[in-house]
């Protein structure tokens, strides 16, 4: 997986949720009609912090809940909701998004080890393989699979990873046969339960957006802190457990 594993939304999805709060206060204070004068009465925000916003996100708070605990109501929540869509993916808050710590060192080890490794994503396509490119690590990848729809990395679409995964398994030659030597690492129910329905075995990573508690929830193969932590794992295949 891409968002999580290798790149760090955190940034980018608390500035975006921060935007889409003062757009939503802005749109009420200036254009509030008589019909919405108790709406813009009753504004009165209670912005989270990064700390407090990412523990929610991590525990699968709906942003709903989210924008009702910051101080939204009614049909100030459906403004909200869909400001979050249209800016998420705006070129400024996706400048944001980092690389995690250690990956460099993390992928090239698995490749170094003859590892093949296959990223599959939510994400746009073209819009990873630039990121890849731009911190030189495209070329340690044999097959990218990604989507052309913006709003599904966010959105988080278990089904379609499940068929991106799929396909990368049917054009890669992984079989029923070879699949015990192959891993789905990510940090999120998608990844976590296309790997499953694939019959491979799986890595939750804890470094993004979500839990150690809601992944164990979805009882991975293992859990590890981070994708540098899951590759020194399985290049000591018996001491699997440990990244638990």
């Amino acid at each position: 997986d891409f968002d999580g594993p290798i790149v760090d939304v955190s940034d980018r999805y608390y500035s975006t949720y921060c935007l889409a709060l003062t757009d939503t206060a802005k749109y009420y204070r200036e254009f509030s009609t008589p019909a919405r004068a108790n709406l813009h009465s009753l504004l009165d925000l209670t912005p989270l912090t990064k700390a407090q916003f990412w523990q929610m996100k991590q525990d699968r708070i709906p942003d709903r809940e989210i924008a009702r605990q910051s101080g939204l109501e009614g049909e100030q929540v459906e403004f909200f909701l869909r400001r979050v869509v249209e800016i998420v993916n705006c070129a400024d808050l996706l400048a944001q998004d980092k690389i995690q710590p250690g990956v460099t060192w993390a992928l090239g080890l698995l490749q170094s080890q003859g590892v093949r490794l296959i990223l599959v994503t939510l994400r746009d396509r073209d819009e990873a393989i630039s990121i890849l490119e731009q911190n030189g690590l495209r070329q340690l990848f044999t097959g990218i699979y990604g989507t052309s729809n913006s709003e599904a990395a966010y959105q988080n679409y278990t089904e379609v990873k499940t068929k991106l995964l799929q396909r990368a398994m049917r054009e890669h030659r992984i079989t029923s046969i070879n699949s015990p030597h192959s891993w789905m690492i990510g940090d999120t129910e998608a990844d976590i339960l296309a790997g499953q329905a694939m019959g491979i075995a799986t890595i939750a990573l804890t470094c993004g957006i979500r839990s150690e508690l809601q992944l164990r929830q979805l009882q991975p193969t293992t859990i590890a802190t981070d994708l540098l932590r899951a590759a020194h794992c399985l290049m000591g295949m018996n001491s699997l457990q440990a990244c638990s």
